[in-house]
């Protein structure tokens, strides 16, 4: 019954050492455990692990790994132990497991097995027993699951012998609360639930969800250029990049920045917000001097750069004079790239379609995470194909951008209107398809629904199905990790 209230939140490990150390790891926050015997460090480990259970409200569960090996238990709020799954086989031993009975407090126990079981020794008789008897088998996390008869649950078990507890040092206590509180659902039928008054935990849905949403919301130390590439036309660079964007600046709240940085005219422009200047890249870059200048203030940006007042992230554009043939070159990337990352702290860089390009090179000198969209035609996908071979024949940074891409594969082709129907059913299969193919070589794929909002027009997040916003925020935390 214990099991099956335990959910895989928070994500706990213990490892118990013969050493006479152990470790306890809580959603990546590790409590380091020495003590002068196993069976101290068995005690400490299921003391923090209770605690984490007590907070909760719940039985917790918790993958185990001892000289044993690995295995999985549940730890209740009250202490009981039990399995969760088959513990990996004991290996044949020269004595067998040793029993054990349960210690008077998780907190203060020091403990001591022997050949056989024994009461509490008094303190001379401490004394004279060894910690540990020297043919002993090592002690294990299945030491401590309860055997307890039906309706009568007991305490973890920790040891047989206790030895008298001994003062702590007070930089190994704290008061604070290491584990996080999980809260209430909030959608689907739990979260109507939880909102009546019964408190529901999320589904799994719900909470991959919320991590994705963690993910998105850090801020990282430095600048982080993400690029956004595929050397053929209508791969969906331009919506990925916008996408982008905006679900980095919405979460994390950090200055971001979509940087069109086609080689003459992008259509970054065509599909975001216009502010009330015509000013483009080329611009920034002729004011780049005041721009890094120590007197600057940081609102100056926002002449040269146009905000997306829903999505709250800026838009660099690239030249839009018609009659201008003016080709932005490396210098002048590394300008613009050094004056954004003066004002931003996350830049999204559109691409043109040439690699051989000098801005397209120099473009990928700055990258921190490669993103290479793709839709579901065969075309489209072979130019990522060669965009990445080309980028890991070069080795070196441009090599391990490639093998670290992130590809975004979207259920959507040339078509200008609504897809439904057979059409839509063969490019789902043709975005799987593809997505299979790219899985083995890059660091992520993920696959982005039809989504007719897309299409046409400026691109708003809040414009999207919620099964494509879904999808948008899981790529955009896969690009994350990457950072």
């Amino acid at each position: 019954m214990m099991e099956t209230q335990a959910l895989d939140f928070p994500k706990i490990n213990a490892v118990l050492r013969t050493n006479g150390t152990g470790e306890v790891t809580i959603n990546g926050t590790s409590h380091a455990i020495e003590a002068a015997d196993e069976a101290a460090v068995l005690s400490g480990a299921l003391r923090i692990i209770t605690e984490t259970a007590a907070q909760l409200g719940r039985p917790v569960r918790v993958s185990t790994t001892d000289p044993d090996g690995q295995g999985l238990i549940i730890v209740s709020p009250e202490g009981v132990v039990s399995e969760a799954a088959p513990i990996k086989p004991t290996p044949k031993r020269e004595q067998d497991t040793l029993p054990v009975t349960a210690a008077p407090s998780l907190e203060m126990a020091k403990a001591t097995t022997t050949a056989a079981p024994v009461s509490v020794p008094d303190a001379s008789a401490a004394e004279e027993v060894p910690a540990q008897a020297a043919d002993a088998a090592p002690l294990t996390f299945s030491a401590a699951v309860t055997a307890a008869p039906a309706g009568a649950p007991a305490r973890a078990a920790t040891a047989a012998a206790v030895e008298p507890a001994t003062r702590r040092s007070l930089k190994d206590t704290s008061f604070l609360i290491s584990a996080p509180v999980l809260q209430p659902a909030t959608r689907g039928w739990r979260g109507v639930l939880s909102r009546l008054g019964f408190r529901m935990d999320p589904s799994a849905e719900e909470l991959a969800e919320r991590e994705d949403i963690r993910t998105v919301s850090q801020h990282w130390p430095g600048p982080r250029t993400v690029a956004v590439v595929n050397r053929k036309g209508g791969a969906n660079k331009t919506p990925t990049v916008v996408m982008l964007s905006a679900i980095l600046a919405r979460y994390s709240g950090a200055a971001t920045v979509a940087w069109d940085n086609n080689e003459s005219q992008g259509t970054l422009g065509w599909r975001t917000e216009k502010g009330g200047h015509d000013n483009s890249v080329l611009d920034l870059i002729d004011s780049s001097k005041a721009l890094l200048s120590p007197s600057a203030q940081a609102a100056e940006i926002a002449r040269f750069v146009h905000h997306q007042t829903s999505d709250k992230f800026d838009v660099l554009r690239s030249d839009e004079n018609e009659e201008g043939d003016h080709e932005v070159t490396a210098e002048e990337v590394d300008i613009a790239h050094q004056v954004l990352t003066r004002y931003y702290r996350l830049i999204v860089m559109d691409s043109g379609n040439t690699a051989r390009a000098a801005n397209w090179r120099r473009m990928i000198h700055h990258t921190n995470q490669l993103v290479v969209p793709v839709t579901a035609i065969e075309d489209r996908a072979e130019a990522a194909r060669l965009t990445l071979q080309t980028l890991e024949s070069r080795g070196g940074h441009d090599g391990e951008l490639a093998r670290n891409a992130v590809v975004i594969v979207s259920e959507s082709t040339d078509a200008k209107r609504s897809m439904s129907g057979d059409a839509l059913k063969r490019a789902k299969d043709e975005a799987r398809r593809i997505a299979d193919g790219f899985a083995p070589h890059v660091r992520a794929v993920v696959r982005i629904p039809y989504d007719p909002a897309l299409v046409n027009g400026p691109i708003r997040y809040d414009a999207l199905q919620p099964a494509t916003q879904r999808a948008w925020l899981a790529a955009t935390a896969a690009v994350a990790k990457g950072f």
